[in-house]
């Protein structure tokens, strides 16, 4: 795609808010529009640089997977399809290359206040924990686990949904005790169903979803339907199978060559972790970009287009 990038979108719609890589822009009283913007963050810090096309990667991948895991829960979906997004929203036509593959039609939605979290693969903060208490969340896990090491079956992981700094792995029971047993019942069943469907998918393409998270809402109608993004590479750790070895850390389809470059600076002293973040080289911002796309092309068997 190779558009230029963008940092920030400004649409002539109301703002509804913020995050860390989008704005989401209220269309009418039952449609939001969001922008993927090509900010990143990483450790919790947004870079000042962009990474060209990753908005347009997160945007049309999880578009991808709406449309095929459609069967397993509603979602707040509608389209990604540029035409038919300013066709909608005939404000938008002079504002095209803002939107131009990054913006998403979506149903609104009422938060649950819960990240649904499912483990194929025990890695990151998982990992972390067991190596320490052989645990993940405080329930125990099997011994003689290795890092990156297959869990069969999969295992649901909720956190909490931290306003600032991380989020906190809980027990499914503390879910359940907030939310009440039978939507945390629905939440870990379809969370895992669609883990393992899309699990699937991934792997006859050459890649390794190794855990992922979820985010569900209340449609206006009280049911329960899948909202933000869908198995990316920002919400989702992709390896490449052809190189998966349990027992160490894999490489994988996201920010990792930013993670290293900062992970070096932190263990020179030269940056200390917190904002303002460092100036990033034109070969890390280059190598990251090519990660997004790669994950795209894999995923769908086709190069990321020119505008959907």
């Amino acid at each position: 795609m190779s558009s230029t990038p963008l940092i920030e979108s400004a649409l002539p719609l109301p703002l509804v808010r913020q995050g860390k890589v989008r704005e989401v822009y209220a269309v009418d009283d039952d449609t939001l529009l969001l922008v993927t913007s090509d900010r990143i963050s990483a450790f919790d810090v947004v870079m000042h640089e962009p990474i060209p096309d990753k908005g347009a990667v997160l945007t049309q991948v999880s578009g991808f997977w709406f449309k095929e895991l459609a069967g397993i829960v509603p979602s707040h979906f509608l389209t990604c399809s540029t035409a038919e997004i300013v066709e909608r929203v005939p404000a938008l036509a002079e504002h095209r290359a803002q939107v131009a593959g990054r913006a998403t039609l979506a149903r609104r939605a009422e938060p649950i206040p819960f990240e649904c979290v499912v483990r194929g693969y025990i890695t990151g903060s998982a990992w972390k924990e067991y190596r320490s208490s052989g645990t993940l969340a405080g329930e125990p896990l099997p011994v003689g686990l290795q890092e990156s090491q297959e869990l069969r079956p999969a295992i649901f992981s909720p956190a909490t949904k931290a306003e600032e700094g991380h989020d906190e792995n809980i027990t499914f029971d503390r879910m359940a005790a907030e939310l009440g047993d039978s939507l945390a019942r629905r939440l870990r069943d379809v969370s895992i169903e669609l883990y393992e469907a899309g699990r699937e998918r991934a792997r006859r393409n050459g890649i390794i979803i190794a855990d992922t998270k979820f985010e569900f809402g209340r449609s206006p109608s009280g049911d329960v339907v899948l909202i933000d993004e869908l198995l990316t590479p920002d919400s989702s750790r992709f390896w490449p199978a052809d190189q998966y070895e349990p027992g160490r850390g894999q490489p994988s389809f996201d920010k990792q060559p930013l993670r290293d470059y900062l992970d070096e600076l932190r263990r020179a002293g030269t940056w200390n972790g917190e904002a303002p973040p460092p100036t990033l080289p034109q070969e890390i911002v280059d190598a990251t970009s090519k990660r997004y796309r790669d994950a795209y092309s894999r995923l769908t068997g086709k190069p990321l287009p020119d505008e959907p």
